[in-house]
């Protein structure tokens, strides 16, 4: 245990050291004037906000991993899950639902549940529904669109129904857990229940530093495009309301906002994109971005990530179409 925590502290501090070398090395390339001291100013701002943001949802989500490594056995998992394939995804819907959880903090405590017997399945419903419709973000998104329920309640309802069926897939496709490194488990009944609790936090500090390195990675890598990258150059085709959903839903994947406060951002749009294209960023954003893309790809196989991607893309573009004739 205190091999692995240092093994992970040496790559953070790795991590950090090639971020500062990359912050160095835009501020070599790019001409030294008002306008790129400006910039490089703004990227350390949305880096610094990204982070802020995201680390106590890690922290939460960290605690919790440690707790159900330590505390929950495989017999708990078998019993608490459904045989039935349907049942099972739409009971993790439904939990992730009433979890409140960001779509970084919830991978750490998806990886274990998964270790421990959840089928893949159930932890992907509960991975997608988590960050997107639960309490928090429902009612943020309510006062964030002038205390009006019906987008609220769209994206409550379009979220759910396409994280099922995403999940649903999922279950045909796979049939592993999909986990680069199988972990074993370490409960030990005999243990008293100080040591079990120190046993929780030394794999909750391991755990942090594993995430965070990624998280570091995403922020730093979200925080560049916003900066670097100019808006103007999407806008080609706004009257296109396809094209304007694909737009936003770029935008939400490479702004890489927090679910609990991106329906105040998403809510700014609504001068210039149609609700439907609005939808599109509520719902896809919380379920798949940048940071949360490089965290999955640290735990699961690319593979598995990229059609995970491709699905939560086509589902989430075709169902927040068909609203346009509800």
């Amino acid at each position: 245990m205190q091999h692995s925590h240092h093994s992970s502290g040496n790559m953070l501090t790795m991590g950090l050291l090639i971020i500062f070398l990359i912050f160095v090395l835009i501020n070599s390339i790019l001409p030294f004037n008002e306008s790129s001291i400006s910039s490089f100013q703004q990227l350390n701002t949305i880096f610094l906000s990204i982070l802020i943001e995201a680390i106590p949802f890690v922290l939460i989500g960290v605690l919790i991993s440690g707790f159900i490594q330590i505390f929950i056995t495989e017999d708990h998992i078998r019993a608490w899950i459904p045989k039935n394939k349907a049942k099972a995804v739409f009971m993790s819907c439904v939990v992730g639902s009433l979890f409140p959880a960001c779509e970084c903090g919830i991978v750490p405590i998806v990886r274990r549940l998964i270790s421990k017997g959840v089928p893949l399945y159930a932890g992907i419903g509960f991975l997608l529904t988590g960050p997107l419709i639960n309490p928090i973000v429902i009612l943020s998104t309510y006062m964030a669109f002038g205390n009006d329920f019906r987008m609220a309640l769209m994206r409550m309802g379009i979220g759910f129904i396409a994280a099922f069926v995403i999940a649903f897939i999922i279950g045909i496709l796979f049939n592993s857990n999909q986990l680069k490194h199988k972990e074993p488990s370490t409960l030990k009944k005999e243990e008293s229940i100080f040591n079990r609790v120190k046993g929780m936090l030394h794999h909750s500090v391991d755990e942090f530093f594993d995430m965070s390195k990624y998280l570091i990675i995403g922020a730093f890598v979200a925080s560049a495009l916003q900066v670097y990258v100019s808006m103007q150059s999407f806008l080609l085709f706004e009257d296109n309301i396809f094209y304007t959903s694909f737009v936003m839903m770029g935008l939400a994947y490479f702004l890489s906002l927090c679910s609990e406060a991106d329906a105040f951002i998403g809510a700014s749009f609504r001068n210039l994109f149609p609700s439907t294209s609005i939808l599109a960023f509520l719902v896809y954003g919380p379920m798949i971005d940048l940071k949360n893309t490089i965290m999955l790809l640290s735990v699961f196989k690319a593979k598995f990530v990229f059609i995970l991607f491709i699905l939560i893309t086509s589902i989430v573009f075709i169902f927040v179409h068909l609203t346009t004739f509800i």
